[in-house]
């Protein structure tokens, strides 16, 4: 999968090559054939085939196993579309008519008589014919059956209906669903049109209409406009999220070939991991009067649980009566950049936020202050971007504010050079993940139960995972804990730059020790547990043999 996309060359028990995910001139980018697992050590890139899939061709999870079962020749199963329905219709012929219908309709932006009105409303918005072209642009005429005459002997009016380019009753004639209207094809990551959004020519209602939900069309997850980013930067460096059709086509008319846009509804979860998945800078456009100020506050509280360390969300208030479209023909590109780059940082706008709702003046006003932002602190993923969110709000209130459940975070120890060294744990997590095979050198997981160090839970749970597969290996690890707390605690150290053993043998030999240095560790804690509140005198006969026993086993595999 792999070397089909990065020239590879035999190193060792491994292949290198330069890595896809950034630029460079020395090789740095390694392939595991024996872990199914590649590795970055310049930008810390790493996963499996399927992540590879979805980050280097923006393909979301169910998307790449469709690809590689395809490659492979398998036949995946489809969800079903309720608890007793049979699998689905394969979706190739919808992309295929799809894709007819979007040509259809360009021919017609060029070709119908009617289109005249079309064009001329185009050339008033200050679009121009290229553009148009590069975003495929189209026309329907308000025409019953336009399309349908077109297509439906090729493809037959159920496969239209299923596409959601014809309407109409089950039971009576269908027609066709965009009437004179410029269409704009809605495609996804790959290109591929899914659906259509309208706008009417001259005044009637709705003024915008898209595609109804298909098998291949879903409204909450798409963006308007991904290719075309994608088309010119794989990695952007922040993508501009707006509302509109035209403010998508009239910003990349201006240069600025980093904008989607929503499809008429509002921002979902689905939409924040998509771009988050492009790039780790998002600006969130709005318009600057209530109805904007309405909407970004519902987009930050979607947007709290996505904001992990790394990410940055930003908001962009445009000037009263202005939109991306009418704002940048009117100051032009350079003008707009700049005053996107002035967006307010999410952290500024829940501040202001919460000191609007209340006195900071008054004890009560502070009271209700740290009660308003508990929710909101809540709903943020533990990290540290979450902590010093509290520690502004604690400023604010003069007293700390708890980020709800404490993050944990691994310790590091130093060595004699005074370099920093990883926790044994963090060292055994690193070393099970490549090596999940020797999880018996370092012991059961109920044996580890009285050590209370940080990162011991997670090991903990590896190894039960470890236990829990037929065939160990750190693909099928990575899998398994994809998209959960564990697996980005994983994702975090495989990033990390420390050295594994060649070997497995060098690997066993190091987990045994770490394994020996926490059994000690544990054999401390139940010593220190028995004379805590009781001195050598008080102790019975039993207790006084556990306690030399510890003794002599600690003396023997000291820490």
């Amino acid at each position: 999968v792999i070397g089909a996309r990065v020239p590879l060359r035999r190193s060792g028990r491994e292949l290198s090559g330069r890595c896809p995910f950034h630029e460079e001139k020395t090789p740095s980018f390694t392939v595991s054939p024996q872990k199914q697992f590649y590795h970055c050590f310049g930008c810390g890139a790493h996963g499996t085939a399927i992540g590879f899939l979805m980050a280097l061709d923006r393909l979301d999870f169910r998307e790449a196993v469709a690809e590689l079962a395809q490659r492979a020749g398998m036949t995946l199963p489809r969800e079903a579309d309720s608890a007793n329905a049979a699998s689905g219709p394969p979706l190739a012929p919808l992309y295929e008519v799809l894709a007819a219908a979007s040509t259809f309709y360009q021919q017609q932006l060029r070709r119908h008589p009617a289109a005249a009105a079309a064009i001329d409303y185009l050339k008033q918005r200050g679009l121009d014919g290229t553009t148009a072209a590069r975003f495929h642009m189209g026309f329907a005429a308000d025409e019953w059956d336009n399309l349908k005459r077109a297509l439906a002997p090729r493809y037959g009016e159920e496969l239209l209906r299923r596409a959601g380019l014809l309407t109409g009753d089950e039971d009576r004639r269908s027609y066709d669903r965009f009437r004179g209207r410029i269409l704009f094809p809605i495609e996804d990551r790959r290109g591929r049109v899914i659906g259509f959004g309208g706008r009417i020519v001259g005044t009637g209602e709705p003024k915008y209409l898209n595609s109804p939900e298909t098998p291949v069309f879903h409204k909450g997850r798409e963006l308007y406009g991904l290719p075309n980013v994608l088309a010119h930067a794989r990695q952007p460096d922040a993508l501009l999220v707006v509302e509109g059709y035209m403010d998508v086509v009239m910003l990349a008319q201006h240069g600025i070939d980093s904008a989607v846009a929503v499809l008429g509804t509002a921002l979902t979860v689905e939409h924040l991991k998509t771009v988050f998945r492009l790039t780790p800078r998002v600006i969130l456009c709005f318009d600057g009067d209530n109805a904007g100020r309405r909407a970004a506050e519902r987009a930050v509280d979607t947007a709290l649980p996505e904001l992990t360390d790394g990410r940055e969300l930003r908001l962009l208030f445009l000037p009263q009566g202005e939109d991306p479209d009418s704002l940048v023909r009117r100051v032009g590109k350079e003008a707009f950049l700049a005053l996107a780059s002035e967006a307010t940082p999410v952290s500024h706008y829940l501040l202001r936020r919460l000191e609007s709702q209340v006195d900071l003046g008054s004890a009560e006003g502070r009271a209700r202050l740290s009660a308003l932002a508990q929710p909101l602190l809540e709903k943020m993923p533990a990290a540290t971007f979450r902590d010093l969110l509290a520690d502004e709000i604690g400023r604010l209130v003069g007293r700390s504010v708890p980020a709800a459940v404490p993050a944990r975070r691994p310790t590091t120890k130093t060595n004699t050079a005074g370099t920093p060294r990883p926790s044994l744990v963090r060292r055994a997590i690193l070393l099970l993940a490549h090596y999940p095979q020797l999880a018996a050198q370092i012991g059961p997981p109920e044996a580890l139960e009285t050590i209370d160090r940080p990162g011991m839970d997670v090991l903990r749970r590896l190894l039960l995972a470890i236990g829990g597969l037929a065939q160990p290996r750190l693909d099928r690890l990575i899998e398994l804990w994809r998209d959960t707390n564990d697996g980005t605690t994983l994702s975090r150290i495989l990033a990390s730059s420390e050295l594994v053993p060649d070997t497995p043998a060098q690997a066993a030999a190091e987990l045994r020790q770490i394994g020996t240095d926490l059994a000690s560790q544990a054999q401390r804690t139940q010593l220190g547990a028995l004379l805590r509140d009781t001195s050598p005198s008080q102790l019975d006969p039993q207790q006084k043999a556990q306690v030399l026993a510890l003794l002599n086993r600690h003396r023997k595999n000291p820490i």
